[in-house]
């Protein structure tokens, strides 16, 4: 019996962790997918680099949901038994509310789990190629501007267009119009082009032009007429050196020796790589305090007719405040890579909450108030 109530909970849990990932994820996922499009599909890039973008954009976006998912999963589970009175007829047989969380701590284990893996080992990976890819199609400057016959937008108030292109690479009849310079605007116009890449910035060398400079405070045009002219690409298309990383695409073991070639690699201190492979381990550790803080708190009111609405703003105050111990932590690791134990104080923080609460449910008339006896 003590079994199949385990499992009872468990499968009601994770059910309900599924589908508020499931959500989670998708409008984390929908929000994150808007931006990529824009930043690809606007700049000529094919449906097919925009769906492996927002592939390797998932296994972040569901770490970060985990812990959240878990937290309301338990929430909506807890208080239906509560509801429905089947956790006070199973505490009426003798089950105390540490008995009770077994199958929540089991449920946080298997979260924990799931965060562990997508921290240590998926992310890193997703995020390294994430990077790689943005900077092939940062270099890939036909991708950019090498599409003919279509007026494209690279940066905000860059106008291009290309009627042609030669098969030996020449850009025929340009147009460009660069209007980022408040109360000015500049239009080229070429009969031929040339992308060429420099040893700073990528420009463009148009042959046979002119430049018309309109000066909107003076409403004055001037017309400049040139055999070649050099205009810097630089804002947009942007060359990217993949000499540098970010120290979320390297591997945790690496992060947790810090040396010197790591802190070459990434240009980050020794604190900073430190902090971010304990920010792994204690990001996943959420997983597990959040499931605890929910059934903690909603075991404290009981059943009630009047609901446990208290309750729940109480245990979402207390996932809160422990995220911010968490941030405050990680923060001081940064500055500090001695430091390093405070990487855990939210995740030690949230599991005082925790055994709080379990300890105020398992002696209800603790904080009561006793009657007075009259002799």
């Amino acid at each position: 019996m003590i079994g199949r109530f385990d499992r009872y909970i468990l499968a009601q849990l994770v059910t309900l962790f599924g589908f508020f990932a499931l959500v989670l994820v998708l409008v984390y996922w929908v929000n994150r997918a808007v931006v990529l499009f824009d930043q690809l599909i606007a700049n000529g890039q094919s449906a097919a680099v925009f769906l492996e973008f927002t592939a390797l954009s998932l296994p972040n976006v569901i770490r970060i949901v985990l812990p959240v998912a878990a937290f309301a999963g338990t929430i909506y589970v807890t208080n239906r038994l509560m509801s429905e009175s089947e956790l006070v007829v199973v505490q009426s047989t003798g089950f105390s509310p540490w008995r009770l969380m077994r199958p929540v701590l089991l449920f946080g284990g298997i979260v924990f789990l799931m965060s562990s893996v997508l921290a240590h080992v998926l992310v890193p990976v997703s995020q390294a190629r994430f990077a790689d890819r943005s900077a092939e199609i940062a270099e890939n400057m036909t991708a950019r501007l090498l599409s003919d016959g279509r007026f494209l937008h690279p940066a905000k108030g860059v106008t291009f267009y290309i009627r042609e292109i030669s098969p030996l690479g020449a850009l025929q009849n340009v147009f460009l119009s660069d209007a980022r310079e408040e109360g000015r605007v500049v239009t080229y116009t070429a009969r031929e082009a040339l992308l060429l890449r420099g040893a700073d910035n990528p420009s463009l060398v148009m042959i046979d032009g002119m430049a018309q400079n309109f000066d909107e405070n003076s409403n004055r045009l001037s017309v400049t007429r040139f055999q070649d002219f050099a205009f810097d690409l630089n804002g947009l298309v942007n060359d990217v050196s993949r000499g540098i990383r970010r120290p979320g695409e390297l591997s945790t073991p690496v992060l947790l020796a810090a040396g010197p070639e790591a802190q070459a690699l990434t240009g980050a201190s020794r604190a900073v790589l430190i902090a971010e492979a304990h920010e792994r381990f204690s990001d996943a550790l959420n997983g597990l305090i959040a499931p605890l803080i929910g059934f903690a708190a909603l075991l404290v009111g009981g059943f009630s007719r009047f609901g446990v609405w208290r309750q729940i703003l109480g245990a979402i105050g207390a996932l809160i405040l422990v995220q911010m111990v968490t941030q405050a932590g990680q923060g001081a690791v940064r500055n500090d890579a001695a430091l390093w134990p405070l990487s855990y104080s939210g995740p030690v923080f949230g599991l005082l909450i925790g055994l709080g609460l379990l300890s105020i449910s398992a002696h209800p008339t603790l904080f009561r108030r006793r009657p007075k006896v009259v002799p």
